[in-house]
């Protein structure tokens, strides 16, 4: 038996929205894997004595710069990427919504079509 073209439209939507909360999920991965490393970064900077010597790099080359001037990037850093991190999991959390929403949409299309 064939799909009527409305179920089959409502699928193809619906595979669309899931390759989007995947594409959200890679993006929320990547955000929490930075964060992680620049937290890592932060933690291991404030174990070195004031006068260290800190670099950092700049494409291919490193550059010395002061301590507290790399502390202070690395959390501007972080409060940059938590905040990027609350938006992937808004965009997340409305995008699984949509994705039970249509579930149950499509469910209630096939039923309506006696399809099981």
């Amino acid at each position: 038996m064939e799909l009527p073209q409305n179920v089959q439209h409502q699928l193809a939507q619906f595979q669309q929205v899931q390759q989007q909360a995947q594409a959200i999920s890679m993006q929320k991965q990547s955000v929490d894997l930075q964060l992680k490393e620049t937290k890592k970064a932060v933690e291991e900077l404030n174990k070195v004595e004031e006068n260290a010597d800190v670099y950092k790099t700049a494409g291919t080359l490193l550059i010395k710069v002061k301590k507290e001037d790399m502390t202070k990037e690395l959390e501007d850093k972080i409060e940059t990427l938590e905040l990027r991190e609350k938006t992937v999991q808004r965009q997340e959390e409305r995008i699984m919504k949509r994705l039970q929403e249509m579930q149950s949409s499509i469910q209630e299309a096939m039923k309506g079509s006696g399809i099981q």
